[in-house]
Order: C-alpha cells, then sequence, then structure tokens
C-alpha cells in the first residue's frame, strides 16, 4: 500500500488518532492562513512561497539543539546504584525527546553526543570501563526508540540528530564508537536516529589524528546503512569556527552566527522558515521578457520578482517571531522544566530567549530556474549558465544578510528541502504555464544537480560546493551510488576529502535499500533472494534523513524512483 501523505514532512504513519491529528491540523492551517493578511496568504496559496508549519505559527519554534549540560538533573539519580544511573539516563533521554517533540515542530539535536555524555557520567562518577555492556544495551535500546517510536499523536517519527567525532578522552570514544557499532550492528530494517560524524584535521581528518579509527568505523556504518552523514569542519564556512558549537539539526538545518553574543548551536533554535518558488518566479519573467533580453537582463528581472516574493516573507516571519515571543510560557514545560537554551529560560522573557534563533529564508528549483531563462542545465558544461545561478544564490544571501541588519533578528538562507513543496509547488504551476521543466512531478531541491544528471560523483560535488558558503541556514550535498559501497570506506573517504576541499558544508551518501520484511536480507529487489517474500521495505533518503519509501509525498516519491548513479 503507498500510503503518501501531504504534510510537510515525510514521516507521516496512518492511526486513529493521527487521523485526528491531521483533520485538526489541516483545520488550525486553513485558519491561520486566513488570519493572515490576504496578501501574504494569497502568495502561499498560489504557490509563490511557502509558509512551513503553519499549525504552529506563533505558538512554537522549529529544531533546537540541546543544551544538556547545563540541563541535566543530576539530582534525580542522587541515591541511585552505578548501573541504575546508565539505565535511568538513558531513559531520560527518550523521555526528554518525548515530551520536547511536543513542544516544538521540528528536529532535536545534540551537538557532541559523545563528550557531553561522557562528561555527565564522569560528574556522576561512573567508569565505562566497569560498565561496559550496560551502555552497548542501553545505547542498542535508544536507537530502536528512535527508531520505532512514533509520537505527535501517533503519526510522526521525531527528527533526533546525534553529533559526534570530536571525542576528546577515552570515556568520549568510547561512547562514540559504541554509538556507531550498536547502529552498524541493528538490523537491516534500522535507520534512524540520523548520526552526524564531525570531520575535523587535528582530530579525526588525516591517519595520524587521534579519532581517526572513529572516522573508519563511521566510514565502515555508512558503507553498509547510509549514516552516519559528515559534516565537514574543515569546509569554507566552518573552518573557523570551533567545531564543537557546529551541530546538523533536523535534516540538514543550522543555526548561523548570533547578533546578540552566542556563539555556535548549542542552546540554539531555527524558529521557523518560510519557501520561495524560484522555478515559478522564472517562468513568470520568462512569459513577461521580450526575447531580445540578455541573460543578464532576465536575471535582473527575477532578482525584481524575487524581492518582491522576499519581502513578504521577510514580513511574514517578523509577524510570526513577534507572535512566538508572546506565547504563553506554559506551552512550554520541558524547555521550563530543564532549560535547554542558551537563555536561563525561567528567568527571561521569551524575546529574549528566541531572539538567539534564526529566522530562515528558503528557496527551490534553482535549476529548474536557470534552465528556464537560459534554455541550459547549469551544472552541464556551460560556464555561463553556472555563473548566473551561482549569482543569484549570492544574491539571496547579500538580501538575507540585509534583513538581518535591518531589523536586528537572526536571518539566514536554507537551501530547502522540500519534502513536500518539490511536488505541490510544480503541481499549483502547471495549471499556470507550460514549459518542459514542467514535464517531471517534482521541483529540484535548493541549488541542488538534476537527480538524474548521471554526472560523477566527484563532479556533482565539485559544482555543488561553491553553493554552501552561501547557505548559512542549512544545506546538504548527497551522492547517490548504486548499491551499498560494502568493503569501500576507503572509497567514501576520498569523496569525503574532496567534499572538503570543495567548500561542502554537510555531506551524505545515498543507495538504494531494500529489506525484506520476512527474514530480514537486504539488497535492492523486488522479491527477496533468500526467502522469496515480496513484503519488501524500501529505505531511502528523503531529504536529510532516512524513511521508508512509501510514506513519501508525492513529488518526493517521484524524484526517488528517478535518481540516477553518480
Amino acid at each position: 500500500m503507498n500510503r503518501q501523505n501531504k504534510n510537510d514532512n515525510a514521516a507521516n504513519r496512518k492511526s486513529y488518532v493521527g487521523e485526528i491529528y491531521n483533520t485538526g491540523e489541516k483545520q488550525t492551517k486553513a485558519a491561520v492562513l486566513d488570519s493572515l493578511k490576504p496578501e501574504w496568504a494569497k502568495l502561499h496559496r498560489e504557490g509563490y512561497l511557502y509558509i512551513h508549519d503553519l499549525d504552529a505559527y506563533g505558538l512554537t519554534y522549529n529544531c533546537l539543539t540541546f543544551d544538556i549540560l547545563k540541563a541535566f538533573p543530576y539530582t534525580r539519580f542522587a541515591g541511585c546504584s552505578d548501573i541504575e544511573k546508565i539505565l535511568l539516563t538513558f531513559d531520560f533521554i527518550k523521555e526528554l525527546l518525548a515530551k520536547m517533540g511536543n513542544e516544538q515542530s521540528g528536529g532535536m539535536s545534540f551537538a557532541n553526543f559523545d563528550n557531553d555524555f561522557a562528561t555527565i557520567f564522569s560528574n556522576m562518577n561512573i567508569d565505562y570501563k566497569d560498565y561496559e555492556e550496560i551502555f552497548a544495551v542501553s545505547i542498542r535500546a535508544l536507537i530502536l526508540w528512535c527508531n520505532n517510536i512514533h509520537t505527535r499523536m501517533g503519526q510522526t517519527s521525531y527528527y533526533v540528530t546525534f553529533n559526534i567525532g570530536l571525542a576528546n578522552n577515552k570515556f568520549a570514544r568510547f561512547l562514540a564508537f559504541t554509538l556507531l557499532d550498536e547502529f552498524y550492528k541493528s538490523g537491516s530494517h534500522v535507520y534512524k536516529p540520523n548520526i552526524v560524524f564531525k570531520v575535523k584535521k587535528g582530530i579525526s581528518r588525516n591517519k595520524e589524528d587521534a579519532n581517526y579509527d572513529l572516522l573508519e568505523k563511521a566510514l565502515l556504518c555508512t558503507a553498509q546503512k547510509m549514516i552516519p552523514t559528515y559534516l565537514l569542519c574543515d569546509c569554507e564556512s566552518d573552518k573557523n569556527i570551533a567545531p564543537e558549537k557546529l551541530s546538523i539539526m533536523g535534516c540538514r538545518t543550522r543555526v548561523a552566527d548570533d547578533l546578540f553574543g552566542k556563539e555556535g548551536a548549542v542552546g540554539r533554535s531555527n524558529i521557523d522558515n518560510i519557501s520561495i518558488n524560484l522555478p515559478r518566479l522564472a517562468l513568470e519573467t520568462e512569459r513577461d521578457s521580450s526575447n531580445e533580453l540578455s541573460i543578464e537582463n532576465k536575471f535582473d528581472l527575477l532578482k525584481k520578482k524575487w524581492i518582491a516574493v522576499a519581502d513578504v516573507a521577510t514580513d511574514i516571519l517578523l509577524d510570526r517571531f513577534y507572535k512566538t515571543c508572546k506565547s504563553d510560557k506554559d506551552l512550554f514545560p520541558t524547555n521550563l522544566e530543564y532549560n535547554l537554551w542558551c537563555e536561563n529560560f525561567n528567568a527571561n522573557a521569551l524575546f529574549d530567549i528566541f531572539k538567539h534563533g534564526t529566522l530562515s529564508i528558503g528557496f527551490i528549483g534553482l535549476t529548474e530556474a536557470v534552465e528556464v531563462l537560459t534554455g541550459k542545465k547549469f551544472w552541464k558544461d556551460d560556464k555561463e549558465a553556472y555563473t548566473v545561478a551561482l549569482d543569484f544564490v549570492k544574491f539571496m544571501r547579500k538580501y538575507v544578510d540585509e534583513q538581518k541588519n535591518k531589523h536586528q533578528l537572526n536571518f539566514s538562507l536554507l537551501a530547502t528541502s522540500g519534502e513536500l513543496i518539490s511536488g505541490s509547488f510544480i503541481a499549483i504551476d502547471k495549471q499556470s504555464f507550460q514549459h518542459d521543466i514542467l514535464t517531471k512531478d517534482y521541483y529540484t531541491n535548493s541549488f541542488h544537480i538534476d537527480v538524474d544528471s548521471k554526472l560523477p560523483a566527484y563532479k556533482k560535488i565539485q559544482l555543488e560546493g561553491p553553493f554552501h558558503v552561501f547557505a548559512n541556514g542549512g544545506s546538504i550535498t548527497y551522492v547517490e551510488l548504486l548499491e551499498a559501497p560494502i568493503g569501500n570506506a576507503v572509497g567514501l573517504n576520498e569523496l569525503v576529502e574532496i567534499a572538503v576541499e570543495c567548500g561542502v558544508h554537510y555531506l551524505g551518501f545515498n543507495f538504494p535499500k531494500d529489506v525484506c520484511q520476512g527474514c530480514g536480507t537486504s539488497g535492492t529487489f523486488d522479491v527477496c533472494p533468500e526467502c522469496g517474500s515480496r513484503n519488501i521495505m524500501r529505505i531511502r533518503r528523503v531529504s536529510g534523513y532516512l524513511e521508508i519509501q512509501n510514506f513519501f509525498t508525492p513529488g518526493k516519491m517521484k524524484e526517488s524512483l528517478n535518481r540516477k548513479t553518480n
């Protein structure tokens, strides 16, 4: 059964309470749209922009990287034995994630799972050497919980991210290795949580680095399970930032510089984002332009149209931010209890807390927009098309920076994943336009090269790399492989190195993974080669995270079926 959802993400499950939730969500979104200025709602309904998580408008924020060291409740475990402390700490993590998932609309992240939890257990005077098996069992249970729990009214599995790789002592190295090992050994059906490995020169990147063996273990795991993904701390956009301050939240989201003095991601959030439909603006530009206009002049017109939409997006984000700051603190009981932000949640007004978050303007369909105005794919051997594509992303980032300075809030540019809008935008545009780009059923994510490009992996990385530095609200490059590269971790590492040198911020490796629900055999097949079952679970990367293909939104389903090997 193909259970495609129509929500913002590709992780919905069918259930009684889920159906009730979906009904209420749809009505809430409609009510929110009706409450906004008509000209704002019109742009959303007509597909010029998309206001993400409408049901959360003015009520809560999106993603958060937990300040777990500040929040950890040591007193809760007073009087417990060491074994009880270990078991109950991991139970606490699950409890925290479950509670926080109901207070925010997006992903939850630990910036330095290995170092932070080594610190927590050390503070409780626990030596991992005495309890290695207990730790292994506890981490295994946490992995399975993240994989199987369906919360938010039984509808959605949470996006949980553990950033690791900077382990600075034996305890932290043990935790990082155990997390990787337990994920590696877990069944083929296990595909969550997202684990992000931080690659940093002097720590893990080179053979002489103390954690190079952890990188090797991570690559071995990726070759089998597509996880971890890789945060490349030496890339152009991150090389001057302390790696412990970097973090991925959700599918690719990151926080940018903070106007209010807090460095890094810990205790900070993306408040929310709005994505702009570049192909629609390009189609309008082409329709309104004379054939005599140069490509440069066409892009000048496109920029004017984009600014008009981006101005509205900015106004909506400001409206949403200030309404969220006026929310009742009682809507955030777990935040109040554990103080997970970089500011004291109990002592400060919500503005003084949420001001450290980001407001993101995103975009989708750069490759289609360029094709409309130039007649060419920007990623093919055409310097002019590539130059105008890169110039346009620079232009968007300049605008976002101007809004940041003007409004004194942390605006950022997001390379949108487009889980829903990759399909919904093009469906709307087909009603008003005719063009070759509309013959498929999806737009391409952000600045990504077409998924059916068949470019060699190194070439795809080289072409996408220069765009990352401008998308300070989050971006990812992923490479499509024909099959699981088991036994070729060295090849993956070579691509990691190319990505670092090309400016890629965040890198993932994709390959088709089919899992027999009868016997657990994995590979690529329609009929299980071992037991003959046709009950096959297909695990694919929907954006920055993995999901069962049957749960993809319609546009993402079509895109995933059209992906070709790099």
